[in-house]
């Protein structure tokens, strides 16, 4: 006997509270269900399975005479409720002598609609077998099934739900606006915007009505969400507890998810009153060797095949047995296939499913042996990728960038690593893993990084091998220095030496090569020259090719600063045939030859060089070099009044800047901006950008460049005659109270005429060398004498004696004794020539002076 279904009929419920998102995801499961005639919405438990089946249902009901209708199968506890569960949505009963489910399929043969059947995932195979038969014999009818995998019916269309709509992670541009006490309120539209923070502020007003998201809590509010993953359940569960916390306190107390999410609404399902509920009900699904898996792979913080199958199999999983487990997880929405990298899946459990699992490991004593066998998998690959890519052999530089990549990729894995051999004491085997990372901490920027966990595995009371003490002092000595911490280094650099002449082995190499660096920035030519040659042959005796390259760019880098061109330029080049295939030191020495390469004016030369070593450092992903890169080329650019390449690069260069929170260099770029908008002819933006500049540079206790400041003052100087001074004092003050992020959207278009029209204002030729303050080639002041000029390029008498001097490669102190004047006086001399010239490095005015020898002979 059946009910009549009324045409229009169905029985979907009213939505509890609103629906948030989910407008595409809804919008392609529409268009899915018109080609196929099953979709199952596979996800976790709190994914929003059902909500979503749903919406999605509801506004598709018209479409079908008979309406749409829900089964839910979630109190079904035996596979023989399915049936009576599904019939009963729709008030059929049972027939003697006759199969229900042949009653139900008579019942809806005729019928156009719509059907969802609710939490299948504990009666997979039964929910099959009566899909298949309802879809064999009634053909308009259309199955949603939510489930936590798929019913593996023929036909079927698997979808997984995604997580709602997560905020980016924190925004460095932010953190930059708040360190000089300023909201990006774009950025906070931005994060308000997303779905999982829009779920949040609207459950979180049904609590609380007086809610409201705002700058003071929007970046909190953001952080719940991206921990719980983008889960509604989780997030709702959350929101919850604004009624008695803020979100602050709930990003914090979010440490411990399962006790904070431990009541929720008493008239939902039990499976989702509480997060712990959720997962307690897939876990509870598995079976054991599964569970096993699960817990297993909670070590891991992303992985591969061979990973899960090294770490997690033994006697009771063997490896032969981790895919058809692995696999079985996926479908049961527990493990997420995330990403390829160089042809291997890569697989991560939600940070909730982690640490359920997690929990559920350490409850049975598993967790130690687990991070043991962790780490020792992560120290063995590090160790052969730093063989294979960092030390010996010719192996092309494609296959070295995809093992850096491997290291990338594994960053997460390779901190619990870390962190096992520091709480262990295991102080060998964790700086071992330090030394395999060198390279990737000074090409990714990450020397804070490396060093916080160097100096806490160097102090750990044990005994470690004097040459590996050595090698990890001779990379905490080069971490400091790219920190810009000249006196840690020196004392690292120090120690490395004297331990490893010790014995007879560590990193002499490196060490000396620090300290010929940190004598050149003192100004110690001499000592500086020595500490590289003696960085060189120390590298060469030890056959350390890649340390004997660097050493030779070190010492490029003296000679360069000491005037010697020629030599700089040898030395560069015999770099590059000592580094070979490795190419994130090699795009070092290109840089320099770049640099060279603008000291003698040959700009053509000078991209090439930089362009090739920007390739590079964009392989590695390097980016405070790539920021240099950039900003070399666009100062190159500007010098030729290639506005188009000027702009594209020093935008892209304060973007990144921006992206990696470097206030320093993010100063820089700003001013480097607002010459490329005084050469496009916009001051107003010009003064905008300084002046975001100018604060920016207040805040971080630095004094710009000279360069910067002349710029600054001769920008001032053509606005003021050109909208008035007041004017322009205005609009430098609105660059002051702009956040570096608006400042970088005021970067104005270059016009077509821009190119090659001469009465475009200038931004003043770019002299050859360096901007020590921006990183490139710094803009000199509008009729400012330039290198190559003929005459005297301004100077008196005694200053061109003394930059002939100079260009022989004379010190102030023996400029002094040649002049026979007090050092002091050579050098306030040397400061005038450098001043006159917009110059901050003697190899520029050793340039200038050969370049003129020519025509004063003639």
């Amino acid at each position: 006997m059946t009910k009549d279904i009324t045409t229009g009929a169905g029985n979907l419920p009213a939505e509890p509270n609103s629906f948030i998102g989910r407008e595409r995801d809804t919008a392609e499961l529409a268009s899915l269900l018109g080609k196929v005639r099953m979709v199952t919405l596979c996800g976790p438990g709190g994914i929003g399975k059902t909500r979503l089946a749903l919406r999605l249902a509801a506004g598709l009901a018209a479409d079908y005479a008979d309406g749409a209708w829900l089964a839910d199968l979630a109190a079904a506890d035996g596979p023989d409720q399915v049936v009576p569960l599904v019939a009963a949505a729709f008030g059929i009963r049972r027939e003697r002598d006759r199969p229900l489910a042949d009653t139900l399929t008579e019942a809806l043969r005729p019928r156009s609609m719509l059907l969802i059947l609710d939490t299948c995932e504990h009666l997979v195979d039964a929910c099959a077998e009566l899909v298949q038969q309802l879809l064999a014999s009634c053909a308009s009818l259309r199955v949603i099934a939510t489930s936590r995998e798929p019913l593996r019916v023929r036909g079927e269309a698997a979808w997984r739900v995604p997580p709602l709509g997560l905020p980016p992670g924190p925004q460095q541009a932010s953190l930059l606006s708040a360190q000089i006490g300023r909201d990006d309120l774009r950025s906070t539209d931005e994060l308000a915007g997303c779905e999982a923070v829009r779920l949040f502020a609207e459950r979180a007003v049904a609590v609380r009505p007086d809610f409201r998201l705002q700058p003071g809590n929007i970046a909190a509010v953001a952080a719940v969400c991206r921990t719980l993953d983008g889960i509604p359940l989780a997030i709702e569960l959350a929101a919850a507890r604004i009624r008695a916390l803020s979100a602050e306190q709930i990003a914090v107390r979010l440490a411990d998810r399962f006790a904070l999410l431990a009541s929720g609404d008493r008239a939902a399902p039990r499976r989702q009153q509480t997060l712990r509920a959720a997962v307690d009900w897939s876990y509870d699904l598995l079976t054991e060797a599964e569970q096993v898996l699960l817990r297993r792979l909670s070590v891991f913080y992303g992985w591969n095949l061979e990973m899960a199958e090294r770490v997690c199999s033994d006697d009771q999983i063997g490896s032969a047995d981790v895919l058809d487990l692995l696999t079985a997880l996926i479908d049961k929405s527990l493990v997420n296939v995330d990403w390829v990298l160089h042809g291997q899946a890569r697989y991560r459990l939600l940070d909730t499913v982690r640490e359920y699992a997690a929990g559920q490991a350490e409850a049975r004593g598993e967790a130690p042996g687990l991070r043991a066998a962790h780490r020792d998998y992560m120290l063995a690959v590090l160790e052969e990728s730093l063989e294979k890519a960092f030390v010996r052999g010719e192996l092309p530089w494609p296959e070295r960038v995809a093992m850096f990549r491997r290291m990338v990729a594994e960053r997460a894995n390779i901190r619990a690593a870390l962190a096992c051999c520091a709480e262990r004491g295991d102080a060998e085997q964790g700086l071992r893993i330090c030394l395999a990372l060198r390279t990737a901490w000074l090409t990714g920027g990450d020397a804070s990084e490396g060093a916080a966990w160097l100096d806490r595995l160097l102090a750990i009371d044990t005994e470690v091998s004097p040459a590996l003490r050595g090698r990890a002092l001779a990379v905490r000595a080069e971490l400091a220095f790219m920190r810009q911490d000249a006196p840690a280094a020196g004392e690292f650099a120090g120690e490395c030496l004297k331990v490893s002449r010790a014995c007879g082995d560590g990193n002499q190499a490196a060490a000396l090569r620090i300290m010929a660096l940190l004598a050149l920035g003192a100004g110690q030519f001499d000592a500086a020259l020595e500490a590289a040659d003696a960085a060189i042959a120390a590298a060469r005796a030890a056959a350390d090719e890649f340390e004997a390259g660097v050493a030779l760019i070190a010492r490029a880098t003296v000679v360069a600063r000491q005037g010697d061109i020629d030599q700089a330029q040898r030395a560069f080049e015999v770099a590059l045939d000592e580094l070979g295939q490795r190419g994130w030191a090699r795009a070092s020495a290109l840089y320099g030859l770049g640099r060279l390469a603008v000291v003698r004016r040959d700009d053509a030369r000078a991209l090439e060089h930089y362009r090739a070593a920007l390739v590079l450092y964009r392989q590695v992903d390097a980016r405070s070099e790539m920021v240099r890169c950039l900003a070399a080329i666009g100062w190159v650019a500007l010098s030729e009044r290639n506005l188009a390449l000027a702009r594209a690069s020093l935008t892209e260069s304060l973007q990144l800047s921006l992206a990696g929170g470097q206030r320093q260099a993010t100063a820089r770029g700003l001013s480097a901006l607002s010459a490329f908008a005084t050469a496009a002819g916009d001051l107003a933006s010009a003064l905008r950008l300084a002046g975001t500049s100018l604060v920016l540079h207040e805040v971080i206790g630095e004094e710009p460049s000279a360069g910067a400041l002349r710029r600054l003052d001769e920008l001032l100087a053509a606005a003021s005659g050109r909208l008035g001074g007041s004017a322009a004092e205005e609009l430098l003050a609105q660059g002051r109270a702009m956040s570096p992020e608006a400042a970088a959207r005021l970067v104005p278009p270059v016009g077509p005429d821009q190119l090659t029209d001469p009465q475009a204002p200038q931004a003043g030729p770019v002299p050859v060398g360096q901007d020590q303050q921006t990183g490139g080639a710094a803009p000199a002041a509008q009729g400012q004498v330039q290198p190559g000029q003929a005459g005297s390029g301004g100077l008196t008498a005694r200053e061109l004696q003394i930059a002939a001097l100079i260009a022989r490669g004379l010190s102030n102190q023996a400029i002094a004794d040649e002049l026979v004047i007090r050092p002091s006086t050579a050098a306030r001399h040397v400061a005038n020539i450098l001043a006159k010239f917009g110059f901050n490095s003697r190899t520029q005015v050793a340039a200038w002076v050969a370049e003129r020898q020519p025509s004063d002979e003639g």
